[in-house]
């Protein structure tokens, strides 16, 4: 709780009834209390990560654990780390025979497969051998060589899964592997929020391992805040971001990463190289009303760099963004502009904001 709301909730009781505009001060500094004490707060660990919920409802202990088991069930589902998960079997059987899948896997893998292919390939659901390559999947690093990429590589084409009818799915070529790992979360924060609007919740915020949602706004109307992280500084930040009904998904180089002789890998893997981007930037965010869209966003556009990043949201819009370059810029598009805070200028970033054409 900020001071402001502090000093305000500690004044409430000392107001004098003198009017029709103290009784109504009164009376909606007790429905924000009231709220306040229907905050619900909890942190758990899933699908690889740390995630944390604020509910402001009163049932808000059980509807957290509500939102809790749609992502293990989601996790099951979709992780390519579990052995029984639909995506591992669809995977083993690669070249081999088509998998029946349940319904929120085929919707996953069609919008991985169609959102990438908007991108022109910047993100790639079938780039799993690649990131396996180099130790990410297991946490095992390891720098592959030209010659392990090149073989590789005509295994990632997305193209290569097919959806035989509305149930069923084929990896055409042996040794292919699908990762939904750029997209899951975003997908489950879509599902979480869906299912506490559905049950009445109206403020809410969780972050799943960085991927935040805001359901409406905090108890006392003002927007929910999120820090935009400091990517050389994991104890500092470069602004603040306002949000409303809407996803919050960053990406960047400094999340996971291991370093050999020197040189660091991080783990956002350029499609067409085999090895990790190296478009300039340190890191994406994305602001939009979908999640999952939100998630293989900011993936791609960090793939993709500052200049053909700001080339695809004038062409096609539906998202705001924030980049933070290699050489110190925090470029804004002017939507993002509209309810982001800069505070990085003490730690030499620059600022701009780039308008719609």
């Amino acid at each position: 709780m900020d001071l402001k709301k502090i000093i305000a909730l500690g004044l409430a009781g000392i107001f004098l009834l003198t009017g029709c505009a103290e009784r109504r001060e009164v009376a909606q500094q007790m429905l924000e209390n009231k709220k306040m004490e229907n905050r619900h707060e909890a942190t758990t660990f899933a699908m690889d990560t740390v995630m944390s919920f604020i509910v402001i409802d009163e049932d808000g202990d059980e509807l957290i654990i509500d939102a809790e088991q749609e992502i293990r069930r989601l996790e099951n589902l979709l992780s390519i780390t579990l052995e029984n998960s639909e995506i591992s079997k669809l995977n083993a059987a690669a070249g081999k025979e088509p998998v029946e899948l349940s319904n929120d896997t085929m919707i996953l893998l069609e919008a991985g497969k169609n959102l990438g292919a908007g991108t022109g390939g910047a993100f790639n659901i079938a780039i799993s051998p690649i990131v396996k390559a180099w130790g990410f999947t297991e946490e095992e690093h390891h720098v592959p060589t030209r010659e392990e990429l090149d073989a590789l590589l005509p295994l990632t084409d997305a193209s290569d899964v097919v959806f035989i009818d509305a149930s069923t799915a084929y990896l055409q070529k042996e040794g292919m592997a699908v990762d939904l790992g750029g997209i899951t979360k975003g997908y489950a924060s879509d599902k979480v929020a869906s299912l506490l609007k559905g049950k009445g919740v109206e403020s809410a915020i969780f972050s799943l391992g960085g991927n935040v949602y805001g359901i409406g706004t905090k108890p006392g109307g003002e927007k929910w805040e999120v820090a935009l992280a400091n990517p050389l500084d994991a104890n500092d930040y470069c602004g603040l971001i306002s949000v409303e009904d809407c996803a919050v998904v960053t990406s960047g180089g400094y999340q996971r990463f291991f370093e050999e002789n020197g040189k660091k890998y991080h783990h956002i893997i350029d499609p067409v190289t085999g090895y990790p981007a190296e478009s300039g930037l340190l890191s994406v965010t994305i602001i939009c009303e979908s999640g999952t869209e939100a998630d293989v966003l900011s993936t791609a556009l960090f793939v993709m760099g500052l200049e053909d990043a700001l080339e695809y949201w004038q062409k096609y819009g539906g998202f705001e963004a924030i980049f933070i370059t290699e050489a110190g810029e925090v470029v804004a598009t002017e939507g993002a502009d509209a309810c982001f805070v800069f505070e990085g200028s003490g730690n030499d970033f620059t600022y701009r904001v780039v308008e719609s054409e």
